[in-house]
């Protein structure tokens, strides 16, 4: 048996590991995002060809998310992750190396279904690491997320203004990333509460047992979807909001998305702080207010600086909900059936992240053209609002879910091994 001390250590290293992956992860993404432009010019995607593009990345995520939950039934979470990640980082360096628009197209494939499954199992690996800690340590993964996607956004600002090419911009990043995931990889902690440093045991791939019905997680599924609608909303309009609608200047159009991801940084920072103190009801309730707060200022205002306020109100709010919905959807998923039914849950629940990112933009833009892009705003608030509805089920007991003669029957949250 090891030592307590020794499987403290080991969660710690594990924490660190996971939060690193979260933010080579932010940075790669973002590097993508940032200069599809730049990708569009170089293999002369037409504008027409292009939404095409963009929504094949999300559905082929959510296809490695499904695959992901087949898959970490014989193999453990980070064994994924530690597979996948340097193949996302290689896939973004394809996409800038590449010579033809049918390698581009594969290149991009490839970069979606690895995301897929990256982004399933380092929150499957969150979720763990979050039980056997017994307490909120999920927002900060987030945050270093966040971090890495300001990282990204910074060096692909530097690139576009130094005139790089997507060879010499994702080169030097990939070169530094790809070695770090291939380290850090050795370092993460499958299982729950700790029960990593035997050798042996029930954990990670072993034992798992089938995810929670659909229709019990439907409620986080809907969160989910909602939460995503907004935040696509804030990153695909917000400049053309504010320039087009509020008048802004071209430069200070590109200000609103840096302000939404420092925001989130920020209020992902203090996040687990919040649960720990008031709980994860009330921190999502309180997330859902200040979002819905934001699109309401957005949508009335009457200038650009006021708008800024509203986005940086997006920020604070929005960026509780999805950490808090991950660990809500695990959590219930170990009361009904033990820790080995949590991967599987967290897979099936973030499919809804890429159906949110998928419905959003185009929403929005059918919205505005049809009717205002004021009133546009207005319908990611609603939908964000719902979240309201649906707040008991962010709770440590399941009360929110189902119906009273299937409230779980044991449960494992809150139950760290060490105290850490």
């Amino acid at each position: 048996m090891t030592p307590p001390h020794m499987v403290g250590a080991r969660l710690r290293h594990g924490r660190i590991a996971l939060a690193l992956s979260f933010f080579v992860q932010g940075a790669v993404f973002a590097l993508l995002v940032t200069r599809i432009p730049a990708v569009q010019v170089r293999y002369g995607i037409s504008d027409a060809l292009l939404p095409a593009f963009l929504a094949a990345v999300p559905v082929l995520a959510g296809v490695g998310s499904v695959a992901t939950e087949h898959l970490v039934r014989r193999v453990r979470p980070g064994t994924v992750l530690r597979s996948v990640q340097p193949v996302v980082c290689l896939a973004l360096l394809a996409v800038g190396a590449v010579g033809s628009l049918a390698q581009v197209a594969v290149a991009l494939a490839v970069f979606g279904l690895m995301v897929g499954a990256l982004d399933a199992s380092m929150n499957m690996l969150g979720v763990s690491l979050q039980r056997a800690y017994g307490r909120s340590i999920m927002l900060g993964f987030h945050a270093a997320y966040s971090l890495g996607g300001i990282v990204g956004a910074s060096l692909a600002w530097l690139g576009a203004h130094g005139r790089l090419s997507l060879v010499l911009l994702y080169g030097p990043v990939v070169a530094v990333f790809v070695p770090l995931a291939l380290v850090i990889g050795r370092w993460f902690v499958d299982g729950d509460d700790g029960r990593v440093a035997d050798g042996g045991g029930e954990v990670g791939g072993a034992a798992i047992t089938a995810p929670v019905a659909m229709r019990l997680l439907l409620p986080l599924c809907l969160v989910m979807t909602f939460a995503y609608i907004g935040d696509s909303t804030v990153s695909n309009w917000s400049a053309k909001y504010l320039q087009d609608v509020l008048g802004s200047s071209e430069q200070l159009a590109t200000v609103p998305y840096n302000v939404y991801m420092v925001m989130a940084l920020l209020g992902r920072a203090v996040g687990d702080l919040g649960v720990r103190r008031f709980g994860p009801v009330a921190v999502v309730r309180t997330g859902t207010v200040v979002a819905a707060a934001g699109f309401v200022v957005v949508a009335t205002a009457p200038g650009a600086w006021v708008g800024m306020v509203g986005f940086t109100l997006l920020g604070l709010g929005l960026c509780v909900i999805v950490p808090q919905t991950f660990a809500a959807a695990g959590r219930y998923a170990v009361e009904r059936h033990g820790p080995g039914a949590s991967d599987a849950t967290i897979a099936r629940l973030n499919i809804f992240n890429y159906v949110g990112f998928l419905i959003g933009s185009p929403l929005v833009g059918a919205l505005g053209d049809a009717w205002s892009y004021r009133g546009a705003m207005l319908v990611p608030m609603a939908l964000v609002l719902v979240t309201l509805v649906y707040a008991r089920s962010f709770g440590a007991s399941s009360a929110g879910y189902g119906d009273d003669h299937e409230r779980p029957r044991t449960t494992d949250v809150g139950r760290g091994s060490n105290g850490l």
